[in-house]
């Protein structure tokens, strides 16, 4: 985390996609904006190992095993939500105590797998979170179903044109699912797969600019 300012200062919160780390999403919050808030790069309590090369993941020298890490299980899924939002709620707090956090401008940033399980801690938690941002992930899949609140969290929500997950026409309907329930809601297309689109982040960084 890094910070260049004095008194209170809003909190950036970054979640990495599925089979990478804090690390990996440290880098590219802090191209985001690492002047004006404080970073905070959590990691996901799963850990696992894949082979380096395997389709989907970096491509590298064959059998060479990775470690990577996720924030949920299929097993008990719900322990796994819990957990996200214990994990999130602690360390709010924890970077309070030790960093002059203005805890009305927290923001949460994910990629992939988390996008989902930010939304549904946007929307349980109502008061905590002043912006989120998503990017190549979906809402919740018990969106219509849980008892989810309304919030004046207002939403970035990022989709890639040829994501092999998330479809434009399964995409373009989250923007009306969050409408539902947020303060305000933007959404943004660009022509890429599953991956972090570098030539958000200058969007990301106006986006997140305008509300701190």
């Amino acid at each position: 985390m890094e910070h260049s300012t004095s008194g209170s200062v809003p909190l950036l919160i970054a979640l990495h996609g599925y089979a990478g780390n804090k690390e990996s999403m440290m880098s590219i919050a802090q191209r985001i904006n690492s002047r004006d808030v404080i970073i905070a790069s959590l990691q996901g309590p799963y850990q696992f190992s894949y082979p380096y090369g395997l389709k989907g993941f970096e491509v590298g020298q064959s059998g060479e095993i990775r470690i990577g890490f996720a924030w949920a299980t299929r097993w008990k899924d719900r322990e796994s939500i819990e957990l996200h939002h214990r994990n999130v709620l602690s360390l709010i707090d924890e970077v309070a105590q030790a960093w002059p956090v203005d805890r009305s401008k927290v923001f949460l940033l994910g990629f992939s797998q988390p996008v989902a399980l930010n939304y549904r801690f946007v929307f349980t938690y109502p008061d905590v979170i002043r912006g989120v941002i998503g990017v190549c992930g979906g809402v919740p899949g018990d969106w219509d179903t849980f008892s989810y609140k309304t919030s004046q969290t207002d939403v970035l929500h990022i989709a890639g044109e040829n994501d092999p997950f998330y479809s434009v026409e399964r995409s373009e309907k989250f923007e009306g699912m969050l409408r539902q329930r947020a303060a305000n809601v933007e959404f943004c297309l660009y022509n890429e797969s599953h991956r972090f689109p570098r030539r958000a982040i200058p969007l990301i960084g106006r986006w997140l600019k305008a509300r701190i």
